[in-house]
């Protein structure tokens, strides 16, 4: 049953904690059977508070003792309840507070506090996990010094780490030693962080540009040291780059990475010792596609880049969580679109923030970037807050200009160093540096839902006036039924016949400078003088506003774009529009029961890109590549038919797959010269396999045996886990005779090496045949799978829900049903991973009325069970509302 008794927690209640926690010391004597937690707590009441009872957070702690100033407090001089411990009668002034907490680090599934990973001890606190080790004032603004001494068996635990710097190390006698580290630097609780274990290092140094020299170490299990070359290369590069753009330069004496297997987020940004899932640390050429190096490289760098942007400059509450996420995010996507293709980068940014924020803010879980209340603060780390998060740091950067955005990050770090911030505080500062108005912006961050932005078009040719009549409208979400305008900067070129962008002599209707415009009001019209012709108008160039467009360009002015924008993203846009009209198309063609019919229009336009020699092979590769299944979805928007829109789809590929299979032929040829050669995981080694890999799989359906053979050929001889990993989804997708035979080698080639086996999980769980749920179903009694682990769960479950529409939305209800009995199943050992497979139903109410039944009828006997965490009650509730 949904917990209705928890109270949302809201902004306007926000308020100063009573007391201040300038110091804690932290001794934690680890064992295998039980830990037990010192906790010295330098404690000051705030401005006139002294007296009042001090209210500490807890969560499943066993209490030992409890001291004040040295004197142990007998039962009646404090209260221990569930969620916290209250000492009644504190002193007037400031006082010490000394408690003992004792763990079972081993029973700790939730992964949340103090656990066991793989025989090591590791922490994870963020949000509000550090209340899971000792009693504390567990909020982001509460900023203390820690000095942390740690003991535990020398062979079981010779690794012993903690944030700051190592200060004193020896032996204890008995087989045992200890280690205290010292952070100098205040930070919140939810940045603490210990790991203990037998643990391989790799080592190395940087030198900062002020002549620090710093230690490095990513810690990994024993045998994945070599594994680990390309997460220390990433963090030296990193490091390297936030002094040369940002200016930041670290400030400790080490930095230490450890990866563990057992991690409900994708990494940590804990002060100096960050903690990661493996999975963004491990990759060399056998294991790691370059999807997978990309993937290590931009987390390295967004863990590393909080070191300022979250950890020297905080939260101040959680519902400024997007300005440290928001903003680090920003941050890495730069950082990796200047170490690779900056177009590439852009156009894989935005289809990720439209495959899973766009839904976000069109469903139940719409929020604002910045909330203005929760339940349950682990359900809002969604793509609201980081992905939108870094869209509005963009359109920030474009409306008031590089050198602004530059001063005003400058002022930021100067202004806020060593302080808890909010939102207003950050804004303020790029005010204050464009002398702009900045109050109708902060809109982005206080209205949730996707502006969705009407455009027409008149050319006079009398007159040589071209205008553009824009519209904005941000429909209604959860608790905001009724919008204000946006500040959208639109960034335009408007393309003449020659493919050259036309200059107007004047442009008004809108403050304009260079080559952005901006639509701030509900309907704007803008004018261009001095155009003889009527251009092709490309725009939000680069994706320069997070809105939905609609433009009514005809197939035409599309295949223009393709091949004449100045602007790689929207030469990649034309291509995506063309394709996704022509599938929506048939997608009701489907439905109705009427033959298919295909426009060349899409075909013929990739052909001739594909001729191209000034196109890159991966922008080449995203432009061979059509909408998927849940971007048609999100199109079509309601009354969904999965089934129809997997069919119509297919249909769409395997015509275009007959009009250019030559040219995808050639392509395959072009790239089998590289399939057993040297591996590389740079971006122009990446790109020329994604072409040659897509080419492929067009090439496989046409459903030809030689295509099939030559899939498996390529298996066979694949020297690297990118094009091995490409050949066997292509086998298994399209289903090839050889599919069986080629999934039971790559079992028998990597069951030992887990990150590879939830390759393998994942392209089984994704197949579009009616099998795949008993598949699903068995493999979790495959020996390689286990339900303790989040990314086994996230690759078999969490792929099967979020990433096979047809199953998960099968017309029986079968896959609505087991998707959330396993996440009732999960929810009694780990909330947080429960609650995040429980967002795959967020669009359920957009289905066709039978599988909507069906979704609603799964999700009330969910609703029903007893005992639901407040994470998976708190999605429940706003899913259902």
């Amino acid at each position: 049953m949904l917990n209705d008794t928890v109270a949302p927690i809201r902004l306007s209640d926000y308020r100063p904690s009573d007391y201040a926690i300038d110091r804690i010391a932290l001794d934690f004597d680890l064992r295998a059977d039980e830990t037990l937690v010192r906790a010295e707590l330098a404690v000051s009441p705030r401005d006139g508070i002294g007296g009042k009872p001090l209210v500490l957070d807890g969560d499943e702690l066993t209490l030992v003792s409890v001291a004040l100033d040295g004197e142990v407090l007998g039962a009646n001089s404090y209260q221990v309840q569930d969620t916290s411990l209250t000492i009644s009668s504190p002193p007037q002034g400031a006082f010490t507070l000394t408690i003992v907490t004792r763990l079972d680090p081993a029973a700790n599934t939730k992964l949340m506090g103090l656990y066991r990973s793989s025989g090591a001890w590791c922490t994870q606190c963020e949000a509000e996990g550090f209340r899971r080790i000792t009693y504390f004032l567990d909020r982001p603004d509460v900023l203390s010094v820690y000095r942390v001494r740690m003991e535990a068996d020398a062979k079981e635990a010779p690794v012993l780490l903690s944030n700051g710097n190592l200060v004193e190390s020896g032996d204890c006698g008995n087989g045992r030693h200890f280690a205290v580290w010292d952070d100098p630097w205040p930070k919140p609780s939810y940045l603490f962080a210990l790991v203990a274990g037998d643990l391989e290092a790799v080592k190395d140094s940087f030198t900062t540009k002020s002549g620090r020299h710093v230690d490095l170490a990513v810690y990994v299990e024993h045998g994945n040291g070599s594994k680990a070359l390309y997460a220390m290369d990433s963090l030296k590069r990193s490091m390297k780059w936030d002094e040369d753009v940002f200016g930041r330069e670290y400030d400790l004496d080490v930095f230490n990475v450890v990866a563990v297997s057992d991690f409900n987020m994708g990494a940590m940004e804990n002060k100096g010792l960050n903690i990661f899932n493996d999975k963004y640390v491990l990759a060399d050429a056998d294991i790691a596609t370059d999807g997978d190096y990309a993937g290590v490289e931009s987390v390295i760098a967004h863990e590393y880049f909080h070191n300022w942007t979250g950890n020297r400059i905080t939260c101040r509450d959680w519902f400024q969580l997007c300005l440290k996420e928001g903003l680090t995010v920003f941050r890495d996507q730069e950082f990796s679109a200047d170490e690779r293709s900056r177009p590439v980068k852009r156009i894989a940014d935005v289809k990720v923030l439209r495959s899973h924020q766009f839904p976000e803010d069109g469903g139940p879980l719409a929020h604002p970037v910045r909330p203005n209340q929760y339940k349950e603060i682990n359900n809002f780390y969604t793509a609201t807050v980081y992905e939108k998060g870094a869209e509005v740091i963009r359109m920030l950067k474009t409306l008031i200009g590089d050198d602004a955005f530059a001063r005003g990050m400058t002022l930021y770090f100067d202004r806020h160093d060593g302080q808890a911030a909010t939102i207003e505080e950050f804004v303020a500062c790029f005010a204050e540096t464009s002398a702009r108005d900045l109050s109708q912006f902060m809109n982005w961050y206080f209205q949730a839902g996707t502006p969705v932005v009407t455009v027409a078009e008149r050319h006079d040719e009398a007159s040589q006036t071209y205008e553009l009549v824009l519209s904005q409208e941000t429909p209604p979400t959860p608790g905001q039924p009724s919008k204000l305008p946006q500040v959208i900067p639109v960034r335009f070129g408007l393309v003449g016949s020659t493919g050259n962008d036309l200059r107007p002599s004047r442009i008004s209707g809108a403050e304009t400078s260079a080559d952005v415009f901006i639509l701030d009001k509900a309907q704007q019209t803008i004018v261009f003088e001095g155009l003889s012709e009527r251009p092709v108008p490309s725009l939000f160039r680069a994706f320069s506003a997070p809105v939905k467009v609609r433009h009514a360009l005809s197939s035409d002015d599309q295949v223009f774009l393709i091949g004449n924008d100045a602007d790689p993203f929207n030469r990649w846009q034309a291509a995506t529009s063309l394709s996704m009209a022509a599938i929506v198309k048939a997608t009701h063609q489907a439905r109705s029961g009427q033959p298919f019919s295909f426009d060349t229009a899409f075909a013929e336009a990739l052909g001739a890109a594909l001729d191209s020699d000034a196109l890159d092979p991966a922008f080449k590769a995203l432009l061979m590549s059509p909408p998927g299944e849940n971007d048609i979805a999100r199109e079509i928007s309601e009354n969904i038919d999965p089934d129809a829109i997997h069919t119509a789809l297919m249909a769409f590929r395997r015509f275009v797959a007959s009009r250019l299979a030559p040219r995808f032929a050639r392509l395959v040829q072009d790239g089998t010269g590289d399939i057993g050669s040297g591996f590389s995981p740079d971006a122009a080694s990446a790109g020329k396999r994604a072409l040659a890999n897509a080419a492929l799989d067009y090439l496989a359906l046409t459903g030809e045996s030689s295509a099939f053979d030559l899939t498996y050929a390529r298996f066979q001889a694949a020297t690297n886990m990118t094009d091995r990993l490409a050949a066997l989804s292509i086998l298994v997708h399209r289903g090839a005779p050889q599919a069986d035979e080629a999934l039971a080698a790559f079992y028998a080639r990597f069951s030992s090496v887990p990150l590879v086996v939830d390759k393998w999980l994942a392209t089984q769980a994704t197949v579009a045949k009616a099998q795949t749920l008993d598949k699903v179903i068995a493999l979790t009694a495959d020996p390689a799978f286990s339900f303790g682990n989040p990314n086994r769960v996230r690759s078999l479950i969490g792929s099967f829900a979020s990433l096979n529409p047809t199953q998960f939305a099968r017309a029986d209800g079968k896959g609505f049903d087991y998707v959330a009995q396993t996440i009732g199943r999960i929810d009694d050992s780990n909330p947080q991973l429960a609650s995040r497979l429980l967002v795959s139903f967020r669009s359920w109410r957009s289905y066709e009325q039978g599988r909507r039944s069906k979704a609603e009828k799964a999700l009330r006997a969910l609703q029903a069970k007893e005992k639901l965490s407040r994470d998976v009650s708190d999605i429940l509730e706003r899913t259902l509302a």
